[in-house]
């Protein structure tokens, strides 16, 4: 609900602060007094566009504070997290300020917004009814959201919106696909037989540095053998000129020695390893004389192999040994293009199915709402019979249209005949201010218990009615305050004295300026009014008892 507005240098009004309560609250005053200033200033901090006219003349700016609970507006505070602007203790404060020269800024909670922010705020906090731009009954969008929220429709509305999601993916999907079929099929071609290729080869992974090892002793067979060969001989095979047999003449020597001085034992076992190193060095050189051989024949092989992957290396703009990674890359890169997503064939398939889920939840929620809308036309066509429009009916018009949206595909529009005999035409071509604001209470009438917005404004909603009308008017209105917040400006005694709050507008005129001011009434002080209301300039004592009689039947 809206707790509390403080208003500076805003039309004729120099500064106000007002503490808004629950319930129902009456806002009247004499003609001119500026009753409908603070529904303008309401209307601004939420998202309306403002001009220069609205500054105090004098001023350099006007100043819009207005605090909002949203404790029970979950809607509004999922909203505000989205946007990380929630604030605390659920409290929202929304500020506009608007200079003389007609910009302005906004914040939300101290951070700055913009104004189609405070637009998607305001419309889950306030809706305003009467002759006044911040109206949502006009707009096509939520006359939908209205019969949704009546017909209990977000189960059914989730299901639409997740399967249209879903297909305009695949719709989206395909069309760029289909754009693209001769260049993806190109690439396919090009995958295929680059992969082929490197198929053919039958490619082994570290390949190329083997291949190199190999070729290196085979082109160097002579020379490793020899050197080979010559090392046995030098390590073992010379006799008394070898490493092996000088060595172990050292070792006698020393095993002598180390028994008179033990100091020894350690060089001495350092030969001992070195000579069973130089046994084992030899026996690996004689292997790898055995294992190493000339092979021209295998040569010539290993030659061929090379220069072929060298040359499909070059072609593939990477290097030898990279050729079996790109190998990998060609294979998994032709999987993905080979796959149903970027098959046509399939893709067509997948959106048939689901454009078949779509249509077939499209058309749940259809049913649903035309359900919903012969009653709800029923309820508010009876509704305007007790508000002073016999006659009138009211009707939910549906109609199918083949174009697939996130909230399917009916088109709703509210028709409206204030008289009898006229066919119903669109609400926002027939309907006068105060026949739009009469029909408005009739649909939150029947539709207040399922509506989720904690505040409604009035603004003149009983112009043009009175006597036992205007008391029906206001008996809804009260009967709308019970359960959330509801702002009225009247000029009718019996739709004030309905109120569970009253305020009083008056206008204050000084020598040089003229300002407005708002007085939060009592019940002496409300029993004076409704009694002015009533009986014009002159008050009697008779009037007074009638306003108190009017009072006491609603206390």
């Amino acid at each position: 609900m809206l707790s509390h507005i403080h208003l500076r240098n805003f039309a004729i009004i120099e500064e106000l602060n007002l503490e808004l309560q629950p319930g129902m609250t009456a806002l009247t005053g004499e003609t001119g007094a500026g009753k409908s200033i603070l529904i303008d200033a309401i209307g601004l901090v939420l998202g309306d566009r403002a001009d220069s006219g609205v500054v105090r003349h004098g001023a350099d700016r006007a100043e819009i504070t207005l605090s909002v609970d949203v404790d029970d507006c979950h809607s509004a505070q999922q909203w505000l997290e989205a946007q990380a602007l929630a604030g605390e203790d659920g409290l929202c404060i929304l500020r506009r300020i608007i200079s003389s020269s007609g910009k302005s800024r906004a914040w939300i909670n101290g951070s700055p917004c913009n104004l189609g922010m405070l637009r998607q705020l305001g419309e889950m906090l306030v809706d305003i009814h009467g002759q006044h731009e911040h109206q949502s009954l006009m707009k096509k969008e939520m006359q939908r959201q209205l019969l949704d929220d009546y017909a209990d429709n977000n189960t059914l509305l989730e299901n639409v919106n997740e399967h249209f999601l879903a297909w305009k993916n695949l719709h989206n999907k395909l069309e760029r696909l289909s754009n693209q079929h001769s260049d993806h099929q190109a690439k396919l071609d090009l995958l295929r037989f680059q992969t082929q290729e490197l198929n053919d080869l039958q490619l082994q992974e570290h390949e190329v540095t083997q291949l190199d090892e190999e070729h290196s002793r085979l082109a160097n067979a002579g020379q490793l053998i020899e050197t080979a060969a010559h090392s046995v001989l030098q390590l073992y095979d010379a006799d008394e000129q070898s490493l092996y047999a000088s060595i172990s003449s050292i070792l006698q020597g020393l095993q002598s020695a180390s028994k008179l001085d033990q100091t020894l034992l350690e060089p001495l076992e350092m030969l001992q390893n070195a000579q069973i190193n130089i046994q084992e060095a030899t026996n690996a050189l004689r292997h790898y004389q055995e294992t190493v051989e000339h092979d021209p024949d295998r040569l010539q092989q290993v030659n061929n192999r090379l220069s072929t992957l060298h040359e499909l290396a070059r072609k593939h703009q990477t290097s030898p040994d990279q050729l079996f990674n790109k190998w990998h890359d060609l294979q998994a890169r032709l999987t993905e293009l080979s796959s149903d997503e970027h098959d046509l064939d399939a893709l067509q398939q997948k959106l048939e199915d689901s454009q078949s889920d779509y249509l077939k939840a499209s058309k749940q929620l259809t049913r649903s709402r035309i359900k919903a809308a012969k009653k709800l036309s029923l309820s508010v066509s009876q509704a305007m019979q007790k508000l002073g429009m016999e006659g009138g009916q009211f009707l939910v018009a549906l109609e199918e249209n083949e174009h697939f949206s996130a909230h399917g595909m009916d088109d709703i529009e509210f028709q409206v005949s204030a008289n009898p005999g006229q066919p119903p035409k669109p609400l926002v071509k027939v309907a006068s201010g105060g026949e739009l604001s009469r029909i408005s209470l009739a649909i939150q009438m029947i539709a207040a218990q399922r509506i989720t917005l904690p505040a409604l404004i009035f603004d003149e909603v009983d112009s043009g009615i009175g006597g036992g009308i205007a008391e029906v008017v206001g008996q809804q209105l009260r009967n709308l305050g019970e359960n959330r917040q509801v702002l009225c400006v009247t000029h009718l005694p019996q739709v004030a004295s309905q109120a569970h709050n009253h305020y009083r507008v008056t206008k204050i005129k000084g020598k040089s300026s003229t300002a407005t001011g708002m007085q939060v009434l009592d019940d002496h002080q409300r029993i004076e009014e409704i009694a002015r209301m009533m009986g014009g300039i002159e008050i009697t004592d008779s009037t007074r008892k009638l306003a108190k009689e009017m009072l006491g039947a609603n206390s």
